[in-house]
């Protein structure tokens, strides 16, 4: 990474300019072409130094006041497969595997769904489970009550 990478996070760790045209915004703020901006970007990307460009949306302010982190007990030998189906869902924001805590917590994948009510929650989850079929060994869900900072890691200019 060098300078004008290091600058490239710093302009866009709060997020991109919300202009028609950001990457150009980008560009002349930091003396350099819109199509170095995008190659910059893309390589922070392919090196892993950064994961993802992407919306963080305010779920209340579209209208999903009902947010509900569905969770499953799936075989393990299964996980991964049965996590790419989730997670393909048009109605997934995100989908990931995380480790039982036994013998509290069977649930070995986790499925992010969002609506306007939880009955709208309740009926997409439904989905995921006539999808996982008999894989599914059980499920609850979890609603969020409050709206959390999201942020990543900030470094300094």
């Amino acid at each position: 990474m060098d300078e004008l990478d290091r600058a490239l996070i710093v302009a866009t760790q709060a997020g991109l300019p919300l202009v028609a045209r950001p990457y150009a915004a980008l560009a002349e703020q930091l003396t350099m072409s819109e199509d170095e901006v995008m190659a910059r970007l893309q390589g922070l990307l392919n090196s892993g130094m950064i994961r993802r460009i992407g919306a963080v949306p305010n779920h209340y302010a579209i209208g999903w006041t009902a947010n509900g982190m569905t969770v499953w007990d799936v075989a393990d030998e299964q996980v991964d497969q049965l996590g790419a189906l989730v997670g393909a869902l048009p109605f997934v924001t995100h989908c990931y595997r995380r480790p039982r805590a036994l013998p509290a917590w069977p649930y070995n994948l986790f499925a992010m769904v969002h609506g306007s009510s939880r009955d709208e929650c309740s009926a997409k989850a439904e989905e995921i489970r006539a999808l996982l079929g008999a894989a599914c060994r059980g499920n609850d869900i979890l609603y969020s009550t409050k709206i959390l900072k999201k942020t990543g890691l900030r470094i300094g200019g």
